[in-house]
């Protein structure tokens, strides 16, 4: 009766639909979806690495005043 064309709209819309959220799912910068994973900031690494003992506390304070100078 209409060779299948009939309902071209909305299946273009389907298309298009599941492609976008597809890529949402497998390109987001979410580990899970509705979470955002916070990156650390330097002066936090720096904390962590002092607290590990990795770093001296001279090391910590200078580079400390230098993240804080920047």
């Amino acid at each position: 009766m209409h060779d299948g064309y009939h309902f071209w709209g909305i299946h273009l819309f389907w298309w298009f639909f599941w492609v976008i959220t597809l890529i949402w799912i497998f390109a987001s910068p979410f580990s899970i979806l509705g979470k955002r994973v916070k990156k650390d900031k330097p002066q936090d690494v720096l904390k962590k690495r002092f607290a590990s003992g990795e770093i001296t506390y001279s090391e910590y304070q200078e580079k400390k005043n230098f993240f804080e100078k920047n």
